[in-house]
Protein backbone atom coordinates (compact mmCIF):
# COMPACT_ATOMS: atom_id res chain seq x y z
CA UNK A 1 0.00 0.00 0.00
CA UNK A 2 2.83 2.14 0.57
CA UNK A 3 2.87 5.32 -1.94
CA UNK A 4 5.14 8.66 -2.46
CA UNK A 5 1.67 10.89 -3.66
CA UNK A 6 2.03 13.52 -1.21
CA UNK A 7 -1.64 14.20 -2.78
CA UNK A 8 -2.84 11.19 -0.83
CA UNK A 9 -5.98 11.45 1.43
CA UNK A 10 -5.47 11.15 5.23
CA UNK A 11 -8.79 9.14 5.67
CA UNK A 12 -9.25 5.85 6.79
CA UNK A 13 -10.08 3.18 4.70
CA UNK A 14 -11.05 -0.19 6.19
CA UNK A 15 -10.30 -2.84 3.53
CA UNK A 16 -7.18 -2.34 2.54
CA UNK A 17 -6.05 -2.02 5.68
CA UNK A 18 -7.27 -5.25 6.72
CA UNK A 19 -5.40 -6.62 4.04
CA UNK A 20 -2.14 -5.22 5.47
CA UNK A 21 -2.98 -6.15 9.04
CA UNK A 22 -3.63 -9.80 7.71
CA UNK A 23 -0.16 -10.09 6.39
CA UNK A 24 0.87 -8.41 10.16
CA UNK A 25 -1.25 -11.43 11.42
CA UNK A 26 1.19 -13.62 9.06
CA UNK A 27 4.41 -12.12 10.21
CA UNK A 28 3.45 -12.57 13.73
CA UNK A 29 2.65 -16.13 13.59
CA UNK A 30 5.44 -16.47 12.04
CA UNK A 31 7.81 -15.73 14.85
CA UNK A 32 5.63 -17.57 17.54
CA UNK A 33 6.58 -20.30 14.87
CA UNK A 34 9.87 -20.13 14.88
CA UNK A 35 9.96 -19.49 18.67
CA UNK A 36 8.18 -23.44 18.86
CA UNK A 37 11.10 -24.36 16.39
CA UNK A 38 8.25 -24.76 13.63
CA UNK A 39 10.39 -23.48 11.11
CA UNK A 40 9.13 -24.46 7.96
CA UNK A 41 5.84 -23.32 9.30
CA UNK A 42 7.61 -20.02 9.89
CA UNK A 43 9.23 -19.80 6.38
CA UNK A 44 5.45 -20.25 4.90
CA UNK A 45 3.54 -17.43 7.14
CA UNK A 46 6.59 -14.88 5.89
CA UNK A 47 5.75 -16.18 2.17
CA UNK A 48 1.81 -15.24 3.04
CA UNK A 49 2.57 -12.09 4.16
CA UNK A 50 4.74 -11.41 1.42
CA UNK A 51 1.48 -12.19 -0.38
CA UNK A 52 -0.66 -9.92 1.23
CA UNK A 53 1.60 -7.50 0.94
CA UNK A 54 1.73 -7.14 -2.71
CA UNK A 55 -2.29 -7.32 -2.60
CA UNK A 56 -2.87 -4.28 -0.05
CA UNK A 57 -1.37 -1.55 -2.49
CA UNK A 58 -3.22 -3.12 -5.49
CA UNK A 59 -6.48 -3.14 -3.55
CA UNK A 60 -6.06 0.65 -2.52
CA UNK A 61 -5.61 2.08 -6.38
CA UNK A 62 -8.17 -0.32 -7.28
CA UNK A 63 -10.66 1.20 -5.09
CA UNK A 64 -9.51 4.58 -5.04
CA UNK A 65 -8.48 4.31 -1.22
CA UNK A 66 -4.89 4.87 -0.98
CA UNK A 67 -4.19 6.76 2.26
CA UNK A 68 -1.15 8.44 4.11
CA UNK A 69 -2.80 6.08 7.18
CA UNK A 70 -2.65 3.42 5.20
CA UNK A 71 0.85 4.47 3.78
CA UNK A 72 2.06 4.28 7.41
CA UNK A 73 0.56 1.52 8.78
CA UNK A 74 1.74 -0.67 5.90
CA UNK A 75 5.77 0.58 6.78
CA UNK A 76 4.86 -0.78 10.34
CA UNK A 77 3.13 -3.72 9.55
CA UNK A 78 6.48 -4.47 7.05
CA UNK A 79 8.73 -3.96 9.36
CA UNK A 80 7.41 -6.76 11.80
CA UNK A 81 6.55 -9.35 8.77
CA UNK A 82 9.91 -8.75 6.55
CA UNK A 83 12.33 -7.61 9.50
CA UNK A 84 11.88 -8.72 12.51
CA UNK A 85 10.35 -12.17 12.06
CA UNK A 86 12.46 -13.21 9.37
CA UNK A 87 15.59 -12.42 11.64
CA UNK A 88 14.09 -14.08 14.34
CA UNK A 89 13.73 -16.92 12.02
CA UNK A 90 17.30 -16.85 11.22
CA UNK A 91 18.27 -16.65 14.48
CA UNK A 92 16.83 -19.84 15.58
CA UNK A 93 17.15 -21.66 12.99
CA UNK A 94 20.69 -21.54 12.38
CA UNK A 95 22.97 -18.82 14.04
CA UNK A 96 21.93 -19.65 17.46
CA UNK A 97 25.49 -21.31 17.48
CA UNK A 98 27.46 -17.79 16.92
CA UNK A 99 25.95 -16.84 20.42
CA UNK A 100 26.66 -12.63 20.77
CA UNK A 101 27.81 -12.64 16.49
CA UNK A 102 24.27 -14.99 16.04
CA UNK A 103 21.49 -12.53 17.27
CA UNK A 104 24.20 -9.24 16.38
CA UNK A 105 23.41 -10.49 12.67
CA UNK A 106 20.01 -10.55 13.03
CA UNK A 107 19.67 -7.76 14.75
CA UNK A 108 21.69 -6.08 11.76
CA UNK A 109 18.86 -7.78 9.47
CA UNK A 110 16.02 -5.99 11.54
CA UNK A 111 17.98 -2.41 11.65
CA UNK A 112 18.86 -2.53 7.92
CA UNK A 113 15.44 -3.16 7.10
CA UNK A 114 14.38 -0.03 8.88
CA UNK A 115 16.43 2.01 6.88
CA UNK A 116 15.37 1.10 3.78
CA UNK A 117 11.55 1.70 4.76
CA UNK A 118 12.60 5.06 5.96
CA UNK A 119 14.37 5.54 2.80
CA UNK A 120 11.44 4.61 0.88
CA UNK A 121 9.11 6.58 2.30
CA UNK A 122 11.06 9.57 2.20
CA UNK A 123 12.31 9.28 -1.39
CA UNK A 124 11.52 11.68 -4.23
CA UNK A 125 8.41 11.09 -5.36
CA UNK A 126 9.84 11.89 -8.96
CA UNK A 127 12.20 8.40 -8.93
CA UNK A 128 11.09 6.15 -11.29
CA UNK A 129 8.97 3.50 -10.49
CA UNK A 130 10.47 0.69 -12.55
CA UNK A 131 13.36 0.27 -9.77
CA UNK A 132 13.95 -0.01 -6.35
CA UNK A 133 16.70 1.92 -4.83
CA UNK A 134 17.88 -0.79 -2.73
CA UNK A 135 16.95 -4.79 -2.26
CA UNK A 136 13.63 -4.85 -1.52
CA UNK A 137 12.38 -5.60 2.45
CA UNK A 138 9.66 -8.09 1.30
CA UNK A 139 12.03 -9.82 -0.76
CA UNK A 140 14.99 -10.26 1.87
CA UNK A 141 12.84 -11.86 3.93
CA UNK A 142 11.54 -14.07 1.08
CA UNK A 143 15.40 -15.20 0.64
CA UNK A 144 15.50 -16.21 4.35
CA UNK A 145 11.90 -18.26 4.20
CA UNK A 146 13.31 -20.07 0.81
CA UNK A 147 16.59 -20.82 2.24
CA UNK A 148 14.94 -22.68 5.08
CA UNK A 149 12.61 -24.28 2.64
CA UNK A 150 15.51 -25.72 0.39
CA UNK A 151 18.24 -26.46 3.32
CA UNK A 152 15.16 -28.72 4.06
CA UNK A 153 14.85 -30.21 1.23
CA UNK A 154 18.07 -30.92 -0.18
CA UNK A 155 18.68 -32.04 3.56
CA UNK A 156 21.33 -29.42 4.32
CA UNK A 157 22.41 -29.66 7.98
CA UNK A 158 25.46 -28.36 10.68
CA UNK A 159 28.21 -25.93 10.01
CA UNK A 160 27.35 -25.77 6.25
CA UNK A 161 23.98 -24.55 6.89
CA UNK A 162 24.72 -22.18 9.80
CA UNK A 163 27.88 -20.56 7.65
CA UNK A 164 26.03 -20.23 4.35
CA UNK A 165 22.68 -18.29 6.36
CA UNK A 166 25.27 -16.16 8.00
CA UNK A 167 27.08 -14.58 4.97
CA UNK A 168 23.26 -14.79 3.57
CA UNK A 169 21.97 -12.56 6.49
CA UNK A 170 24.81 -9.91 6.11
CA UNK A 171 24.63 -9.86 2.22
CA UNK A 172 21.33 -9.27 2.32
CA UNK A 173 21.63 -6.39 5.16
CA UNK A 174 23.73 -4.93 2.64
CA UNK A 175 22.35 -4.82 -0.13
CA UNK A 176 19.17 -3.31 1.30
CA UNK A 177 20.56 -0.08 2.28
CA UNK A 178 23.00 -0.19 -1.08
CA UNK A 179 22.23 1.89 -4.11
CA UNK A 180 21.86 -1.08 -6.46
CA UNK A 181 18.67 -0.88 -8.57
CA UNK A 182 16.52 -3.92 -8.93
CA UNK A 183 13.22 -3.98 -11.12
CA UNK A 184 9.96 -3.24 -9.66
CA UNK A 185 7.72 -4.87 -12.19
CA UNK A 186 5.02 -2.12 -11.36
CA UNK A 187 5.09 -1.15 -15.09
CA UNK A 188 5.53 -3.37 -17.77
CA UNK A 189 4.53 -2.01 -20.73
CA UNK A 190 4.32 -5.37 -23.28
CA UNK A 191 3.22 -5.18 -26.81
CA UNK A 192 0.01 -7.04 -28.32
CA UNK A 193 2.77 -9.30 -30.56
CA UNK A 194 4.48 -10.34 -26.64
CA UNK A 195 1.38 -10.66 -24.62
CA UNK A 196 0.72 -14.74 -25.53
CA UNK A 197 4.62 -15.38 -24.97
CA UNK A 198 4.42 -13.68 -21.78
CA UNK A 199 1.37 -16.03 -21.00
CA UNK A 200 3.30 -19.47 -21.83
CA UNK A 201 6.80 -18.28 -20.10
CA UNK A 202 3.93 -17.27 -16.75
CA UNK A 203 2.39 -20.92 -17.25
CA UNK A 204 5.61 -22.76 -17.35
CA UNK A 205 7.25 -20.76 -14.34
CA UNK A 206 3.98 -21.84 -12.62
CA UNK A 207 4.76 -25.27 -13.54
CA UNK A 208 7.95 -25.15 -12.48
CA UNK A 209 7.16 -23.94 -9.58
CA UNK A 210 4.19 -26.51 -8.64
CA UNK A 211 6.90 -29.28 -10.00
CA UNK A 212 9.48 -27.89 -7.23
CA UNK A 213 8.46 -24.89 -5.20
CA UNK A 214 11.88 -24.72 -2.65
CA UNK A 215 13.94 -25.24 -5.03
CA UNK A 216 12.23 -23.12 -8.18
CA UNK A 217 11.61 -20.40 -5.47
CA UNK A 218 14.72 -20.34 -4.35
CA UNK A 219 16.81 -19.84 -7.20
CA UNK A 220 14.23 -16.98 -8.89
CA UNK A 221 14.95 -15.27 -5.37
CA UNK A 222 18.53 -15.94 -5.70
CA UNK A 223 18.87 -14.15 -8.92
CA UNK A 224 16.90 -11.52 -8.21
CA UNK A 225 18.76 -10.71 -4.87
CA UNK A 226 22.20 -11.24 -7.04
CA UNK A 227 20.40 -8.80 -10.17
CA UNK A 228 21.37 -5.69 -8.46
CA UNK A 229 25.33 -6.05 -8.55
CA UNK A 230 25.38 -7.49 -11.07
CA UNK A 231 23.92 -4.83 -12.88
CA UNK A 232 25.81 -2.58 -11.27
CA UNK A 233 29.30 -4.39 -12.24
CA UNK A 234 28.44 -4.82 -15.68
CA UNK A 235 27.07 -0.86 -15.52
CA UNK A 236 30.55 0.28 -14.93
CA UNK A 237 32.21 -2.04 -16.75
CA UNK A 238 30.87 -0.49 -19.66
CA UNK A 239 30.97 2.63 -18.67
CA UNK A 240 34.68 3.74 -19.24
CA UNK A 241 34.44 2.26 -22.99
CA UNK A 242 31.60 4.66 -23.60
CA UNK A 243 33.78 7.38 -22.30
CA UNK A 244 36.52 6.12 -24.32
CA UNK A 245 34.43 6.63 -27.66
CA UNK A 246 33.17 9.83 -26.42
CA UNK A 247 36.87 11.19 -26.05
CA UNK A 248 37.49 9.93 -29.75
CA UNK A 249 34.59 11.34 -31.21
CA UNK A 250 35.28 15.07 -29.68
CA UNK A 251 39.04 14.29 -30.76
CA UNK A 252 37.86 13.61 -34.73
CA UNK A 253 35.87 17.09 -34.23
CA UNK A 254 38.11 18.97 -33.17
CA UNK A 255 41.31 17.88 -35.53
CA UNK A 256 41.94 19.70 -38.63
CA UNK A 257 41.26 17.80 -41.75
CA UNK A 258 44.16 16.71 -43.42
CA UNK A 259 45.36 19.04 -46.36
CA UNK A 260 45.49 17.28 -49.72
Amino acid sequence: MTTNNPEISTKFYPIPCMVTLAGLFSGFYSIVSAINAEFVTAAIAIMVAWVFDGLDGRIARMTNSTSQFGKELDSLCDLVSFGVAPAVLAYLWALVPYGRYGWLAAFLFVAMTTLRLARFNTQDSSTSSTDFIGLPCPAAAFMIATSVLFCRFLGITGEIRHISLLFLVYLLSYLMVSTHRYLSFKQTRTDKGRSFQILVGVILLFTLIAAEPEVILFLLFLIYMLSGPVMALIQRVRRPSKDALLKKKKSEQQDPPPIA
